[in-house]
């Protein structure tokens, strides 16, 4: 499996390394120790979401407190999608930054990010296939959103494509609103939360 770090600290792209015969192919699209080694310690799985989307459909900007928050690996069965990790830790160097990735199911990447940072996709294709991998349990009462279109943000999402958002992802704050409102989270903080997961991985937790 070839990793690639991107800009933003905490995100990672796993590319998996298929098989393809006469019968089709055989992918390990997730390996516990190979990210496990990346980010430095084990991603703990809670919740697996699954997500299909007609073309168009753009999902986040989303995002929980921390602690916990939720790290993801995210990949495409089926279809394809532009994704988007949103540095909106205050104080990280790339802070207000984002990274876009094309997710399909024909390179078969997954996308890894970490607690505190922000994520959104849209799909390029109808019946776009979403699985990710969560590391903790939804919660709705500790989950914010911020809104995809912000302009400041300005996320590459095509000009071709028309977005169809939830009504409540349409009416997210903008993240100038958002840092006002003290809503999102802190680089210090995050900082500190990924040593805790290092530690308990050191002590066999």
């Amino acid at each position: 499996m070839e990793v690639h770090e991107l800009a933003i600290a905490g995100a990672w792209v796993f590319t998996p390394r298929q098989h393809t015969d006469d019968r089709g192919t055989f992918l390990e699209w997730f390996r516990s120790e190979t990210v496990t080694k990346v980010i430095g310690h084990p991603l703990d799985l809670a919740q697996a979401n699954h997500s299909v989307s007609r073309r168009g459909t753009l999902r986040g900007v989303h995002y929980a407190d921390i602690p916990p928050s939720q790290a993801k690996y995210v990949t495409c069965v089926h279809g394809q999608v532009i994704d988007c990790v949103v540095d909106i830790r205050i104080g990280s160097p790339t802070y207000g930054t984002h990274q876009a990735v094309v997710l399909d199911d024909v390179d078969r990447r997954g996308l890894y990010l970490a607690e505190g940072l922000g994520h959104a996709f849209m799909a390029l294709t109808d019946n776009a296939a979403i699985s990710y991998l969560c590391s903790t349990p939804f919660n709705p009462s500790h989950e914010h959103g911020i809104d995809p279109l912000d302009p400041e943000l300005a996320l590459p999402w095509p000009s071709d494509v028309s977005p169809l958002l939830s009504e409540k992802d349409a009416a997210a704050p903008s993240l100038k609103e958002a840092e006002a409102a003290g809503l999102l989270p802190s680089y210090p903080d995050c900082l500190a939360f990924y040593e805790v997961l290092r530690n308990q991985r050191g002590r066999g937790q």
